[in-house]
């Protein structure tokens, strides 16, 4: 295990704001992330996991441990005719597993490619696009309980996954370190193209037969068009989270507006939060070295050198202008540090 201390975190998250770590240590072992929550035990420091970075922002310097979950390795833990079992390292890159799953032909994971951040944070945050989410996929996972230093497993109902929610953001947050996750993958896909503009997007690629290929390529394509590369404009892709309204309130709002959008669930009706940005009047908008994307409104960036704090207030800004005009609050999918 290596300690280093007063290190720029600039490298280490997407949106790239360069704030410091009092301590930092990248971990590639069960074993060394153990010592790494016992040293700081020790030395009585709150400490912070960090996986790919792309969900975070940071505001200010960090009077911590920064611990970079780098745990890797894909293993098949069971198989059969229809389905595969495969344990993945909470350290391994998103996209790229999603890319082995598909070269594999295991399907499920197609329609969440090229969501930055690692495996670890996706049962975290329940990750979701064009109408999958993990909890679709996921079997279980292994994780550290920071006080024990034992690993315990976590079936998919003990997780109390709901929408970009589970346990490990509320019950038990900062208890858990998780360091491995048991997808359950499909030998026998069920294509799921009604979402977004997938189908339209297939269609302009002249695909005369779907796949789990042909399909994240299509969402690539799309994700591609709206959201910018985190290398070249410092982001973290969906900064809100749709929000759930109930439908008598969703009627009253397409009273006022008749071409709002709005997705039917179970508790209500979901109503794209880009399209409340960008009707609020903030896509494009720009102030010093933040702003707000000029063709994703739902994607806050850093132009460059820009500082955490500008965009948490520029976020707040959005959050009462939406709620002054729609009456609906956005609520931050990225946390705040």
């Amino acid at each position: 295990m290596n300690i280093q201390e007063n290190i720029s975190l600039k490298p280490f998250n997407t949106f790239g704001i360069d704030k410091k770590a009092r301590f930092f240590t990248a971990v590639t072992t069960i074993k060394e992330l153990q010592e790494a929550l016992t040293f700081g035990k020790q030395k009585n420091l709150s400490i912070i996991i960090l996986g790919g970075g792309s969900n975070i922002l940071l505001t200010q310097d960090l009077d911590c441990l920064v611990i970079k979950i780098k745990l890797t390795g894909i293993q098949i833990l069971e198989e059969n005719e229809e389905e595969v079992f495969v344990e993945v390292g909470a350290g391994e890159v998103w996209h790229e597993w999603v890319q082995f799953a598909i070269h594999k032909n295991w399907a499920g994971l197609e329609n969440l490619s090229l969501i930055p951040g690692t495996v670890g944070a996706s049962p975290m945050q329940n990750i979701g696009a064009y109408g999958v989410e993990i909890q679709d996929v996921f079997h279980s996972l292994k994780a550290i309980n920071r006080n024990t230093l034992e690993l315990e497993i976590f079936t998919k109902d003990k997780c109390e996954f709901g929408y970009r929610e589970s346990v490990f953001k509320h019950k038990l947050k900062d208890q858990f370190v998780i360091c491995s996750v048991v997808f359950k993958l499909s030998k026998k896909p069920t294509f799921h193209t009604e979402y977004g503009a997938i189908q339209e997007t297939l269609s302009e690629m002249n695909v005369s037969e779907t796949s789990i290929q042909t399909i994240s390529e299509a969402v690539i394509k799309i994700r591609q068009s709206k959201l910018p590369d985190p290398s070249m404009i410092g982001n973290a892709g969906s900064f809100f989270k749709n929000p759930t309204i109930s439908f008598e309130e969703f009627e009253k709002l397409k009273e006022r507006f008749p071409e709002v959008p709005g997705y039917p669930q179970p508790n209500g009706i979901k109503v794209p939060a880009g399209w409340l940005i960008e009707r609020a009047g903030w896509k494009g908008f720009k102030r010093g070295k933040v702003g707000v994307h000029d063709k994703q409104a739902l994607v806050l960036v850093n132009f460059g050198d820009g500082d955490g704090a500008e965009i948490a207030k520029l976020a707040s800004e959005i959050q009462s202008s939406v709620e002054e005009r729609f009456g609906i609050k956005l609520s931050p999918e990225v946390n705040f540090l």
